[in-house]
């Protein structure tokens, strides 16, 4: 009796052990074994996410999901994933929460990349991260693929059939022809090349002299001539257009002097009756005497623009080629001569 007693105290017991031992397990593998802090993301997707989802902080296990809510938002639906982690453990505002399987065999975890800034306080959001599914990309690759070769590689494949269809076709007919006239083109600059290269070689040839000649007019002293004398040229222009300027101003005076003749010629009207022939023979004196001045003024201002735009053409030669007055002869010296 007392022995029956004994194994059934003894298989209770283990019993016992073994349901507190799986009691132990379930809050190990759990991670509920302690104090939490709870945290919480919002995804478009939670594909393999599901209560007791692990947790990962790094790829250190901190913690697992405990909540997935659906949560409509702006005509969608949006999942708020809940999830607790160890007590105390800090996690970065700028941290990322990120659906991710470890490798293509792991189980799907949520898998936090720390950040730098302060920590989150418990019970905030961390930042998401829409899951990256391999599987899922490598599918949309091939189906772009198919559908590539569907619509764009099989066209082009037999539009390159009927091009080198074409191109058979037309080298069967044309192609004797084509290679006469390319044999005939071979030729023809082949007999031409001598005399091209013997004019390349004159053209070359001038194009070294008209450099060495142009380098030998172009001296450093020479230059300095050129510039002097265009400088000169320069003043005498200004000085021409000064002199223009102060004959329009005699011009001006004579018209003044014309007009006070005339209001003279006024005012001794009153004399005429006394002194008739003197004034008569002085009046013709006077008109003889503005006629030749309005005469001459005219050529003169004929002679002195003409003289403006001689100047201005032999500036513009000397700029165009100084080396008209390096080629020119100095005058004779009558001095030395006597």
């Amino acid at each position: 009796m007392k022995s029956s007693k004994i194994n059934y105290v003894m298989v209770g017991g283990f019993v016992l052990a073994m349901i507190v031992g799986l009691v132990v397990s379930l809050a190990v593998l759990t991670g509920r074994t302690g104090a939490t802090d709870s945290y919480y993301a919002i995804y478009k997707n939670v594909t393999g996410i599901k209560f007791g989802t692990q947790v990962l902080y790094e790829g250190y296990p901190i913690g697992q999901v405990t909540e997935i809510t659906p949560q409509p938002e702006d005509g969608r639906m949006r999942f708020r994933v809940d999830f607790d982690v160890t007590k105390g453990w800090r996690i970065p505002e700028d941290s990322v929460a990120q659906i991710a399987a470890p490798g293509l065999l792991s189980a799907i975890t949520l898998s936090i990349k720390a950040g730098e800034g302060p920590a989150l306080e418990p019970g905030g959001r961390v930042e998401e991260q829409e899951s990256a599914n391999v599987l899922a990309v490598l599918s949309g690759v091939a189906a772009d693929m198919g559908e590539l070769a569907e619509t764009r590689i099989k066209p082009l494949i037999a539009n390159v059939d009927r091009t080198v269809v074409a191109l058979g076709d037309l080298l069967e007919a044309d192609a004797p022809v084509l290679i006469r006239d390319l044999a005939a083109l071979v030729r023809d600059v082949a007999e031409r090349m001598p005399r091209i290269a013997d004019n390349v070689e004159d053209f070359t040839g001038k194009l070294n002299r008209s450099s060495d000649e142009l380098a030998a007019l172009m001296t450093p002293k020479n230059r300095e001539k050129v510039e002097g004398l265009i400088s000169n040229m320069d003043a005498a222009a200004r000085n021409l257009a000064r002199l223009s300027v102060n004959f329009e101003k005699t011009r001006a005076d004579i018209d003044r002097l014309l007009a006070s003749m005339s209001a003279a010629v006024a005012k001794v009207g009153t004399m005429v009756a006394d002194n008739k022939l003197d004034i008569e023979k002085s009046i013709i004196d006077i008109r003889y005497v503005v006629d030749s001045v309005a005469r001459h003024i005219d050529s003169i201002n004929q002679n002195m623009e003409g003289a403006a735009r001689n100047m201005y053409e032999f500036t513009r030669q000397i700029r165009q080629n100084p080396g008209l007055l390096l080629g020119g002869r100095p005058p004779r010296d009558e001095a030395a001569t006597r």
